[in-house]
């Protein structure tokens, strides 16, 4: 595997994995109240996932310019990784959206 594929493969996993724990910190933050912290932390996610992005754009426009790349089991994860984010940094989301509902009605 090129070493200019393996960076953007291992960026793909570091930005996903990234993302999906500041998603999650996020939900714990607005679960204790801390609906500041929650936003910031989704803020930071948002900015894992387009790094996360970036490197996926880049293995994507090789291969539109006809530079095949093999996949591997580490190419498969590194989607898995980035995809999985997306769909918890989406649900962290309506979760604390929940969460800001509640504080703000309680009586």
């Amino acid at each position: 595997m090129e070493e200019k594929n393996l960076e953007a493969i291992m960026g793909l996993i570091m930005y996903g994995g990234n993302a999906k724990s500041d998603a999650m910190e996020a939900i714990a933050a607005a679960k204790s109240g801390n609906l500041a912290l929650a936003n910031q932390k989704m803020i930071d996610a948002e900015a894992s996932l387009v790094e996360a992005h970036h490197a996926q754009t880049g293995l994507l426009t090789q291969e539109a310019q006809g530079n095949q790349m093999t996949v591997t089991l580490l190419t498969v994860h590194s989607q898995d990784h980035l995809m999985t984010a997306i769909a918890f940094k989406d649900l962290a989301k309506e979760i604390i959206d929940l969460y800001r509902y509640i504080y703000e009605n309680k009586e």
